[in-house]
């Protein structure tokens, strides 16, 4: 037998440990001085300290010994953890250790040299655990005075640290980075000292290591040669048992892992007094039935609480990132194209009902969803990327459905709040990140994602919430409740209806918004910014009150539907009266039909359930798509009426529900712990709306030549070829081109399958322009948008004739420029197959423009050749417009036409990999004069050379040639320059 003191272990730690660092340190300082101490600005004499990075990451052979050094440091830093456990008998100080640990190892083993990023990022995840980790131990140790010391001065030293690498890496001062490098080294030896000091805790606790190789041991043994490993100390005062018997043993017990049976010695039963019976018989059934066993937390805990908010979030992020991507196939094919049968991924709950589905789901499913879900954005090809998705959402709903059968009666209402609170958490970060969620497989990298950080944090809640969530089981018996067949039915129906309702309205702040813009005027109703905030919170009292009667939620949802759907309520009335009570009524129902899925307990039901899903979300598309899907005429422009019969199902499921007693079992330690985290959710509501608010006052770039620069550009939903978001790539070119006023198309990307986005939201904000959204979600167009340097004085939103195929988005604003009212129009006329829809488009688009007698623009997509057909109607008496360069014989879709203003330039430039459509732009001076010039001075056509232009009239040369980032000028190769 071999026996080691436990202080042992604490020792040989923190040995190992500063070994590998001393090592690395002299080796280091002895052969690569001038090296490791230069950095990004300065070298030796400026700096003259190595950083700790650069000491055990940039070198060979000091990153090689320290490496090798540091992972020895392994076995005595498992122990450490484990030691620690069972002193203190705290899982979750177990588990943060182990994070830590390979938290750790992430920045020892992945250096600075190999990836900055990555290095950084669990860098500052081991200082982010390094403080629950301290507490927790303080918390458990009984020597706690020198560990509170040395953790306050390593959390003091952060200070200095932060101040000095800011010195270095924004200021650029030099010397700033070795001072720097004494705070890092200072935490290196500050984190060994922390876990030095656990000694002392371990002092008591011996560790034996027996082997039984005798007959008389293998009478005690399952196995020959077999090694007992047993940790023995006094821990009397954490102990009940040892409180009542001071004495070292009063029975040999052993506990047989094979076997599970507990062993004693009968002949001590037969010679111990009553007393000693009795704590005999307490020690059996603490071995047998031990109270140290990891239990999972408490549903009113900080840890369950957060946990499935969390998983709540990934699950719709999950969801809404798979439909978002669907919408690009149908596009690029321009009708069905066979992808968007992915859809069936939300029908998995029936999956469930395969022998072992249930034990693998609990164990797997949330880990590989959230893996698959996020990690998609490492798959470049946009097929792949899609069905990965589909996989990761086909495992999200059975986890959800597995959760929900596995509720009872006493926790279905706490896993309802934490599900509707991980909802309004997705809301608020979409809002924050400009409506795209930054973990979504359609982000990455260059777009603003945050994709590699998602996945680290996503696979961490993963791994606890098997574990986690197993307090479900954990807790009283289900409740046994029959319902009749046509009530499991309604139930089923209406559950699905609600996911459709979250879905279509809840997961974006905005999206009901433009349900209500009807354009810019005296009286304009509310705009995404910053009233998306506002919904927000809504959200947020909804959880907070939740506990409602069945009579308000009847009462509210069937109101604020009925609101939202009438055409005839418009503005801030729709948004008051109609938008904010439907947010909060939609909420007010989670926990009912919560309730009443799990007293289905049916994999098939709820399948049923997203199979009403999947159909009110197609219907919801066939609204606007109904000219390129089957039998789309019977659900033509009615998105209202989709959304109206959502709410009846919703109500009918709920018609024979009673919930009065539904938060019987919900403790105020819970509610406590809910407003609590509805407080933080309305913080990070307010700083993202500050972050997120308009920073740029808009300005035009050439006011000296009173020049308007404007473009026109069909967008494909801000998807790119490759089916990134193309937000930040469109705005790089447009202010490259410098556009003053840019109409976009193709733009209404406030529905399911575009992911319920606002691109007026991230381009408005980063080019510092106005902006109208145009006709909104509910007028079941493909969408127009303006954006414009020049104050937008107002608005008007059209809807062109459209008998036949899809609808015609028009907008006419007023902007002032220079002093100077102009008149914008952007318009996308319909398609070519609809000949008639388009002669009485042009029609009407002809007799709103001729009704002005302001200076003009259209920028358009008019699906015409030049001077033949239509093209004759929009430029023409009755419109009195002028085409920008009528010699252009090379266009079909985009035009921009002109009136009462001077034209000066003209360019075409390529598209890239953004769209398939590319960017036309024309320069326009203003001229306040303009009714005393001739129109054939004004409108006559003369080119001149570039060389005869002068600089604030020229286009940007960076495009000529082969250009930049795939743009350049083509078509004719370069800009056309008009006198």
């Amino acid at each position: 037998m071999v026996s080691v003191r436990g202080s042992v272990i604490a020792w040989t730690h923190t040995v190992c440990a500063a070994s590998a660092f001393i090592a690395a340190f002299v080796v280091g300082y002895t052969l690569h001085f001038h090296k490791i101490v230069t950095n990004a600005w300065y070298s030796y004499p400026e700096e003259w300290f190595p950083s700790v990075s650069a000491t055990i990451g940039d070198r060979y052979p000091e990153r090689s010994i320290f490496q090798i050094l540091i992972a020895l440091t392994a076995l005595p830093r498992f122990l450490l953890l484990f030691t620690h456990y069972y002193v203190n008998r705290s899982v979750i100080t177990l588990l943060v250790g182990v994070v830590r640990t390979v938290t750790c190892g992430g920045w020892v083993y992945i250096t600075s040299t190999d990836d900055h990023d990555i290095h950084d990022v669990f860098m500052i995840s081991y200082i982010i655990l390094t403080l629950p980790w301290d507490i927790l131990v303080i918390r458990n140790s009984e020597h706690k005075k020198w560990k509170k010391i040395v953790m306050g001065t390593f959390f003091g030293t952060l200070v200095p640290l932060v101040y000095w690498f800011i010195q270095h890496q924004i200021h650029r001062r030099a010397g700033a980075y070795s001072i720097y490098a004494y705070f890092e080294w200072s935490l290196i030896i500050l984190d060994i000292t922390f876990d030095g000091l656990a000694a002392h805790d371990f002092e008591q606790i011996k560790i034996e290591v027996s082997h039984y190789d005798n007959e008389d041991d293998k009478a005690r043994n399952t196995t020959e040669n077999e090694f007992d490993i047993t940790f023995t100390g006094d821990l009397s005062e954490k102990s009940e048992v040892g409180k009542k018997n001071n004495e070292d043993s009063i029975a040999d017990i052993s506990f047989d892992d094979q076997e599970g049976v507990v062993q004693q010695d009968r002949s001590l039963l037969l010679n111990s007094n009553d007393d000693e019976i009795t704590i005999l018989l307490r020690e059996t059934e603490r071995v047998m039935y031990p109270e140290d066993l990891p239990s999972p937390p408490e549903q009113d805990s900080f840890m369950y609480i957060i946990v499935n908010i969390f998983n709540s979030f990934m699950f719709w992020t999950t969801l809404t990132s798979l439909f978002c991507m669907i919408w690009h196939f149908p596009l690029w094919y321009m009708g069905i194209s066979g992808y968007e049968t992915v859809v069936i991924a939300t029908l998995s709950p029936i999956l469930l009902y395969i022998p072992l589905a249930n034990v693998i789901i609990d164990q797997y499913g949330t880990l590989l969803a959230n893996v698959l879900s996020i990690g998609a954005y490492f798959i470049e090809s946009p097929e792949d990327r899609l069905i990965t998705v589909a996989v990761a959402t086909a495992l999200s709903v059975m986890t959800f459905a597995l959760n929900l059968n596995s509720l009872n009666s006493s926790t279905v209402t706490t896993f309802s709040v934490t599900w509707a609170l991980g909802l309004v958490l997705s809301t608020v970060v979409k809002m924050g990140f400009f409506t795209n969620n930054p973990l979504w497989a359609i982000m990455d990298e260059t777009n603003g994602g945050l994709n590699f950080p998602g996945l680290i944090v996503s696979v961490l809640f993963a791994l606890i919430t098997p574990f986690t969530n197993s307090c479900h089981l954990w807790n009283k018996p289900k409740v046994q409740t029959r319902l009749p067949y046509y009530q499991r039915i309604l139930a089923s129906m209406g559950f699905g209806s609600l996911v459709f309702a979250i879905h279509q309205s809840l997961t974006d702040a905005s999206t009901l918004i433009y349900w209500c813009w009807e354009g810019w005027s005296s009286h304009k109703g509310p705009m995404a910014w910053p009233w998306a905030a506002l919904v927000c919170i809504v959200m947020c009292f909804a959880i907070v009150t939740i506990n409602q009667s069945k009579r308000n939620m009847f009462i509210t949802l069937a109101l604020s539907t009925l609101v939202v759907s009438l055409p005839q309520v418009k503005e801030w009335y729709k948004f008051i009266f109609g938008v904010l009570p439907y947010t909060v009524s939609i909420i007010w129902t989670i926990p009912s039909y919560f309730q009443m899925m799990n007293y289905l307990q049916s994999p098939g039901l709820l399948t049923f359930s997203f199979s009403i899903y999947v159909i009110l979300v197609l219907a919801h598309v066939w609204t606007v798509a109904y000219a390129f899907v089957p039998y789309g005429w019977l659900l033509r422009e009615r998105e209202p009426e989709v959304l109206f019969f959502s709410t009846i199902l919703i109500l009918a499921g709920l018609i024979k529900f009673d919930n009065l007693t539904l938060f019987s079992s919900v403790t105020f330690s819970f509610l406590k712990k809910v407003k609590t985290i509805v407080v933080l959710i309305m913080i990070l509501t307010a700083t993202f709306t500050y972050q997120i608010r308009p920073t740029i006052v808009p300005e035009p770039y050439h006011p000296e030549a009173n020049l308007i620069t404007s473009g026109i550009w069909t967008i494909h939903f801000g998807f790119d070829n490759d089916l990134w978001a193309s937000e930040d790539r469109m705005i790089n070119l447009i202010k490259d081109m410098e556009l003053d006023v840019v109409g976009l198309l193709e733009t209404d990307t406030q529905r399911i399958t575009t992911g319920n986005r606002d691109l007026t939201a991230k381009l408005a904000h980063d080019l510092g322009m106005y902006a109208d959204f145009g006709p909104g979600p509910n007028k079941h167009t493909w969408g127009c948008m303006l954006l414009s340097k020049f104050p937008i004085i107002k608005s008007e939103h059209h809807l062109l004739p459209s008998p036949v195929g899809e609808l015609a988005p028009a907008i006419h604003a007023t902007i002032e420029a220079y002093g100077e009212l102009v008149d914008v129009f952007v318009f996308h006329s319909g398609q070519e197959e609809d000949e008639e829809d388009r002669r009485l488009q042009s029609e009407e688009m002809a007799r709103l423009m001729g009704s002005t007698d302001r200076p003009s623009i259209l920028l358009s997509y008019l699906v015409t050749d030049p001077h033949e057909g239509n093209y004759n109607t929009y430029v023409s008496e009755k419109s009195q417009m002028y085409d920008i360069d009528p010699t252009d014989e090379d266009r079909w879709c985009e035009y921009i036409l002109y009136k009462k203003l001077k034209r000066t330039g003209y360019a075409r430039v390529s598209r890239a990999t953004i769209t398939d459509t590319e960017l036309q732009v024309a320069k326009f001076q203003v001229l306040h004069d303009v009714d005393q010039i001739s129109d054939d001075d004004l409108y006559e056509y003369r080119t001149i050379s570039s060389d005869e232009v002068p600089e604030s009239f020229k286009f940007p040369d960076k495009f000529l040639g082969e250009g930049e980032r795939g743009h350049h000028y083509h078509v004719f190769d370069e800009p056309r320059y008009f006198d």
